[in-house]
């Protein structure tokens, strides 16, 4: 299951998953690890000199029976300030039109987004700067779904959450939003369940077709390192619930030979697991340098 060069894709039944670029960002590893040991994660993950590991923001474009939907919509282009680059170690902004160009298609052709939660690292790529002070919806044509619960802590952040949620990111959108409350049909197969964790609002992505299945996880489980159930983040606002949630779509994803696919990623698209959770296959990412 290698790439093409360009973009990596995957084929899970009657779905077709293509990554996009979405941009990338560096983080701090301790965070992104929480409470387990340095010696341990980077190992698995390995961090720079400042003690970042690499995240991608890279959405998931998903074809499904003729249609277009889109797995979150990436860091954005030419919405951060310097000092919000600089803190969130962003070498690269999105190129997510430029990915649709390589594929025949433009955003109009996008007809549903997922959004896992609305974290700016997620939502910025849903709004493009038209002025100073003005922002334009990006998917214009898109129905756009979230959880009520993501929905609301949006437009109304708490003291902890209003660095993540930007006003900048929602109110272009607000006549495409279709919140939902637990779980949700998108279409056949292919469900948003609400798992809270990572956010309070934070949900993933199921797809079943026969004996395929993807889960996508979002982030309670960010990158395949994280695939111990017990290794949570530290920006977690629900730390044990993600702990819950991860250990109960992994004992599923398992028993169903599942793929997990990933956003955030540096080094995987997508890993495969068997009945015993062993990875059985998988989907790298290529590193190669974006033009």
């Amino acid at each position: 299951m290698k790439g093409d060069g360009s973009m990596e894709k995957l084929k899970v039944g009657r779905a077709s998953l293509t990554w996009l670029n979405g941009g990338v960002t560096h983080l701090d590893g301790g965070a992104m690890f929480g409470v387990v040991p340095k010696p341990l994660w980077q190992n698995k993950y390995p961090p720079n000199e400042k003690n970042q590991i690499e995240l991608r923001t890279d959405p998931i474009l998903l074809e499904i029976d003729g249609k277009n939907f889109l797995i979150d919509s990436g860091i954005g282009k030419d919405k951060l300030t310097d000092k919000q680059i600089r803190n969130f170690g962003v070498l690269e902004q999105s190129k997510l039109e430029q990915s649709l160009k390589e594929l025949g298609l433009t955003v109009h052709d996008i007809d549903v987004v997922l959004m896992t939660h609305l974290h700016y690292d997620h939502a910025c790529g849903l709004t493009k700067k038209i002025s100073e002070d003005t922002y334009e919806s990006v998917f214009k044509n898109a129905i756009i779904y979230t959880s009520e619960v993501e929905w609301n802590e949006m437009r109304n952040p708490n003291i902890r959450s209003v660095n993540s949620y930007w006003e900048m990111n929602w109110k272009p959108i607000v006549n495409q939003v279709e919140p939902f409350k637990k779980e949700i049909k998108i279409a056949d197969g292919l469900r948003m369940i609400h798992t809270s964790g990572h956010s309070d609002g934070h949900s993933i992505i199921l797809f079943e077709d026969g004996d395929e299945t993807f889960i996508h996880m979002a982030d309670i489980m960010p990158t395949y390192a994280h695939e111990n159930k017990l290794w949570v983040l530290a920006y977690d606002d629900y730390p044990i619930r993600s702990v819950h949630e991860k250990e109960k779509w992994l004992d599923l994803g398992f028993q169903k030979e599942a793929w997990y696919t990933f956003y955030h990623d540096a080094y995987y698209r997508a890993v495969r697991y068997n009945k015993s959770g062993e990875k059985t296959n998988e989907l790298k990412r290529e590193r190669y340098e974006y033009s």
